[in-house]
């Protein structure tokens, strides 16, 4: 009997094997110490690191795939995020005002996206591929070009602080996870989001608000863009206009397919999502702690990220299965 696999599975079972060989690899790589008052480690690091970017613009991507579409300007919506809340806090605003002023930007840029595609009718990978140039130049004017440093402790503890032990930003990401996962559970808006990425007419004629649905996820996806570039802004303590979130956005892809999410619409995890992430994390870090130069790193990440999603492939799998009529009983 064929059992059709929770998409789970594949994503999951390469993180056990990548854990393995750290395992082996690289001694020390599961120690664990309590220093201070606060949980140290590499697993750690894994979650914090991955928490910090990956993980919260897979939560937003996710969704903007299910829909059958794509977001290319989240790295250039956390530049603009996090310039605008350091510029903030360096002028004076609490840190609810940085911070909201930040989301709300990246929100409305993630929403400009969403109208370019639901109204204008562009497509997804122009609106957004327009949107990245213009986010970045916005994010660079605003700045003058210039890194925007920054000394305030508040905004600093969002990437750095810690709560029960543990960093921050796990606590944030969660949180939003959950969140996410409950409002799609609760609500029709799930099912909607996977029914427009199925088929998008059919959905409208049946009463489907496909138009409001893909406003709904462009502006969530830059709500986590925003919270991204928070983070990255607190963890080195200044706004980057020029590199913030540069390549993130091809990290938040790889993230969803690998997470079992079909980039022609429809099926989508957000658990999926966030184990994919951690998986593209402790490559990066494998990669790092075994001295694989920078120039060559993507090499093995490509292929890894690769066989993942070839493994997602029911034709695949199907000619995989054939297989077995060769093997001895």
């Amino acid at each position: 009997m064929n059992r059709r696999r929770s998409p789970l599975w594949w994503p999951l079972a390469a993180l056990v094997a990548l854990l393995a060989f750290n395992a082996l690899a690289s001694p020390g790589f599961f120690h664990l110490e309590w220093k201070e008052g606060r949980l140290y480690g590499t697993l750690v690091d894994i979650f914090n690191q991955g928490a910090r970017v990956p993980m919260l613009l897979a939560l937003g991507m996710t969704l903007v795939i299910a829909t059958g579409g794509v977001d290319l300007s989240v790295g250039s919506l956390m530049a603009v995020s996090g310039a605008v809340a350091a510029m903030q806090v360096n002028a004076g605003a609490s840190l609810g005002q940085a911070a909201g002023l930040g989301l709300l930007l990246s929100s409305g840029l993630g929403l400009a996206n969403g109208w370019l595609i639901a109204k204008v009718r562009l497509q997804p990978i122009i609106a957004t591929l327009v949107m990245m140039v213009a986010g970045r130049g916005l994010a660079m004017l605003l700045t003058g070009s210039q890194m925007v440093p920054f000394k305030d402790e508040g905004l600093r503890y969002l990437a750095n602080g810690s709560l029960l032990g543990l960093p921050v930003p796990i606590y944030g990401v969660l949180g939003a996870a959950l969140l996410t996962g409950w409002a799609l559970r609760r609500s029709a808006w799930g099912l909607f989001i996977e029914a427009t990425g199925d088929n998008e007419t059919a959905s409208r004629l049946a009463g489907v608000p496909t138009g409001g649905v893909r406003l709904l996820v462009y502006t969530f996806s830059g709500l986590c863009a925003g919270m991204a570039g928070l983070l990255e802004a607190s963890n080195i303590a200044a706004a980057d206009p020029a590199r913030m979130g540069e390549t993130r956005e091809l990290d938040a892809i790889f993230a969803v397919v690998a997470g079992g999410a079909a980039l022609t619409g429809g099926r989508f995890s957000l658990a999926g999502s966030l184990v994919g992430a951690l998986l593209l994390q402790t490559l990066t870090l494998t990669l790092y702690n075994q001295n694989v130069p920078p120039a060559v790193a993507p090499v093995p990440k490509a292929l890894v990220i690769l066989g993942v999603c070839l493994l997602h492939s029911p034709k695949l799998r199907e000619q995989m299965g054939r297989l077995r009529i060769f093997t001895p009983a």
